[in-house]
């Protein structure tokens, strides 16, 4: 465990109005581990302090107002109720926040009030995949990237939704404190030790939950999608023509059949990649991918990431020595 003696660093989250109550918590939950002893002190703050709503209904107690700002080392924006229109007066703290050198970051949705304070224009940014489009439509000096877990540029850090905020604050983290803390709140957490921001989600591939004859045999095939070659075996599995199966393919993953069992297959060796035993070569041919190459290019093309990448992130944590 690591010990700092060093004057805490202050990470204050923002509620804004419907704050959604999952992104205001994380960095509390990230930042104030005890396997930190006391490097942050995390402040949560409002405009108008009170009780808070968030997106799920229930109310956050929130006693500082926007003050606490000065002298703040990061200042992150949970996601929010797009329908709720920030004020002047945060938009003008968060300004003042970055221009006094203080980091500012987003989660999800939190992205709209850093656009609309201006801080991300020129800038890469990221938010849900979902509201990216209107990221992009309404803030055009934006350079957004819907594909990423979460972006950093000079000082200013957004990330996409949900979990993806969990990595970036372990990326701010890390970034503060190195990489070991980082590792030991990430296992706290029971999180990667690291997925980096120019990365896909890695469930490349929906299940399939749906019933029927076709939906049971793609949920078989997913569990031993190395031994199909091609789109004719899958249909003859499925004891329908390859036309048929494309239909039901389409309507049960959104996927083409050929498409839907290439992502398979990568699923297949992301597992295999999380045995340090088998090499890049083992993997591709269990995988039913041929080659350490075409699984690279399949990699590149499907998660952003290198086969070495995805390894490195879940390989299991060696032994501890005490």
């Amino acid at each position: 465990m690591h010990k700092y003696s060093a004057t805490p660093r202050r990470v204050v989250v923002v509620a804004p109005e419907r704050v959604v109550a999952f992104d205001f918590a994380i960095p509390f939950e990230v930042f104030s581990r005890p396997e930190l002893q006391g490097a942050y002190d995390v402040v949560g703050c409002a405009e108008r302090p009170g009780v808070v709503a968030t997106t799920t209904g229930i109310g956050l107690c929130v006693e500082e107002d926007l003050s606490v700002f000065a002298g703040a080392h990061a200042v992150i924006v949970p996601g929010h109720d797009l329908a709720t229109r920030p004020s002047g007066a945060l938009l003008r703290a968060l300004s003042a926040a970055r221009e006094r050198g203080t980091r500012v970051a987003s989660i999800c949705t939190g992205a709209f009030l850093l656009a609309e304070a201006g801080l991300l224009d020129g800038r890469t940014a990221t938010t849900h995949w979902q509201h990216a489009a209107r990221l992009a439509a309404e803030y055009p000096a934006i350079r957004v990237n819907p594909n990423v877990l979460y972006t950093e540029d000079d000082g200013v850090f957004t990330s996409a939704g949900v979990s993806a905020g969990v990595d970036l604050c372990l990326h701010m983290l890390e970034r503060d404190l190195g990489a070991a803390p980082a590792l030991d709140v990430a296992r706290s957490l029971v999180m990667p030790r690291h997925r980096v921001g120019g990365q896909a989600q890695y469930r490349p591939a929906p299940l399939v939950n749906a019933s029927g004859p076709v939906a049971e045999v793609l949920r078989l095939v997913a569990q031993r999608a190395g031994e199909v070659r091609t789109v004719s075996e899958l249909a003859r599995r499925a004891n329908v023509s390859v036309r048929s199966l494309h239909r039901h393919c389409l309507e049960l993953t959104g996927y083409s059949p050929g498409e839907w069992l290439a992502r398979e297959k990568i699923s297949l060796a992301c597992r295999l990649l999380e045995d340090p035993a088998l090499t890049v070569d083992d993997v591709a041919q269990r995988a039913g991918l041929g080659t350490a190459a075409n699984l690279r290019a399949r990699f590149a093309s499907v998660l952003g990431v290198t086969p070495t990448a995805y390894r490195q992130a879940f390989a299991p944590l060696p032994a501890r020595g005490r």
